[in-house]
């Protein structure tokens, strides 16, 4: 490890963020250049003395997922991250497909979204970031592993994670979920990590089996969908997709009708997201 580079790169990058960045109030008396130490350590889920004691030089040299916590936390682009890992001791990271390094400029955008259901996933399903609002609409969706971080996985292997999607786009969404994988594992090839979540639902799930064989290329998606809310009843939401080429990831973003009754319940659940959001988060 380069403790006196990687010390003060993690300072001057926390120094250039200001909390407006990081969507943080920026309250009264700060007097600390960009961001506190403590507020980095908020973002990357770790403890605040920890991350002291990395950025003062001290300390043992940082995981791998340690260290993409903190690219994320400091808005890190993929070069910086590079850099990052290089002044830990540890080699590039490989930009594959299934990459979760989170653009900067996608994280602003959901940091102006605290109050409306978005996330970001990957080319294989698995949530990068949520909104404070998402998390009380679907519930925490990054703290998974292995394959359980893919939705289109849980969707078969854990059918009782399909509770929130009302009757009606149950079959829809099984299908589409199945086609988004077809692609990505055409493309990606028989040795690639999607490929490998095939082999293990067709082991798992006949269901999952039955649609995969029917071969369906292209399932519609429907920008309205239905959902029945453990608290606040049947919705009805529109579903916007936003996709980053670079980092091949996606941004998928939750909005009612003005003034509609599903409008008011997003509007509770944006009050829920914000008293409930973990702030080590």
């Amino acid at each position: 490890m380069e403790y006196a580079d990687l010390s003060d790169f993690l300072r001057k990058r926390r120094e250039a963020l200001q909390p407006e960045d990081v969507g943080m109030p920026r309250g009264r008396r700060r007097r600390t250049p960009g961001l506190r130490r403590e507020e980095v350590a908020a973002l990357a889920s770790m403890s605040a003395d920890y991350y002291s004691r990395l950025e003062g030089g001290r300390g043992p040299q940082p995981s791998v997922d340690m260290l993409g916590s903190i690219a994320r936390a400091l808005r890190l682009t993929l070069e910086e991250r590079d850099h990052l890992f290089l002044l830990a001791g540890h080699g590039t990271p490989p930009r594959t497909t299934r990459a979760c390094h989170v653009d900067p400029g996608m994280l602003r955008i959901l940091d102006r979204l605290h109050d409306t259901p978005a996330m970001l996933i990957n080319r294989c399903g698995e949530v990068l970031a949520q909104t404070p609002a998402h998390v009380a609409f679907a519930g925490e969706l990054t703290n998974f592993e292995g394959m359980e971080r893919s939705e289109v996985y849980r969707w078969f292997a854990h059918p009782e994670s399909r509770a929130l999607y009302a009757e009606p786009e149950l079959s829809t969404h099984s299908r589409l979920q199945v086609s988004m994988l077809r692609t990505v594992a055409t493309i990606d090839g028989p040795k690639s990590y999607a490929a490998s979540i095939v082999r293990a639902l067709q082991k798992l799930s006949p269901e999952f089996t039955a649609i995969w064989d029917a071969h369906e290329v292209v399932a519609a998606h429907s920008r309205t969908k239905r959902f029945r809310h453990p608290v606040v009843g049947e919705l009805e939401l529109y579903c916007e997709l936003i996709d980053n080429r670079d980092q091949q990831q996606t941004l998928i973003v939750f909005t009612a009708t003005p003034g509609s009754e599903s409008a008011e319940k997003l509007e509770l659940l944006a009050v829920l997201g914000s008293q409930t959001l973990d702030p080590a988060r």
